[in-house]
């Protein structure tokens, strides 16, 4: 499967209802979820993705962010976002577990097509 496909089918899922106590993602599946993502995404104490996107000025920035909410209360999965002047810094993990879930790389997946030109 070439990565173009595999990107597409990540973000065409949804996000799913995670439970308390369920298990983060673990190898051979998180570098499954990791590979369909753009570059720029790192993982951060392997429980954790966040990746900058810049932009030239404020209201680009600004509007960005404004697109990712409306994306994370589509999907009902929210991540952490810090907005500066022309950057934008996402946070991703699922609180629950405490971790990495699926649905982070589908949210962060989702991100990555609406920072595409």
């Amino acid at each position: 499967m070439d990565t173009q496909t595999t990107k597409t089918e990540l973000h065409a899922k949804m996000c799913t209802p995670c439970r308390s106590g369920g298990q983060p993602l673990a190898e051979p599946e998180l570098s499954r979820c990791y590979a369909q993502l753009s570059e720029g995404w790192q993982i951060l104490e392997g429980r954790r993705l966040e990746k900058t996107f810049t932009f030239k000025n404020f209201k680009q920035a600004l509007d960005f962010t404004n697109q990712v909410g409306q994306l994370a209360e589509r999907q009902q999965h929210h991540p952490d976002i810090y907005l500066s002047w022309g950057k934008v810094v996402i946070q991703l993990w699922t609180h629950k577990i405490g971790g990495l879930h699926e649905n982070d790389f589908i949210l962060a997946a989702g991100i990555d097509r609406l920072s595409q030109p």
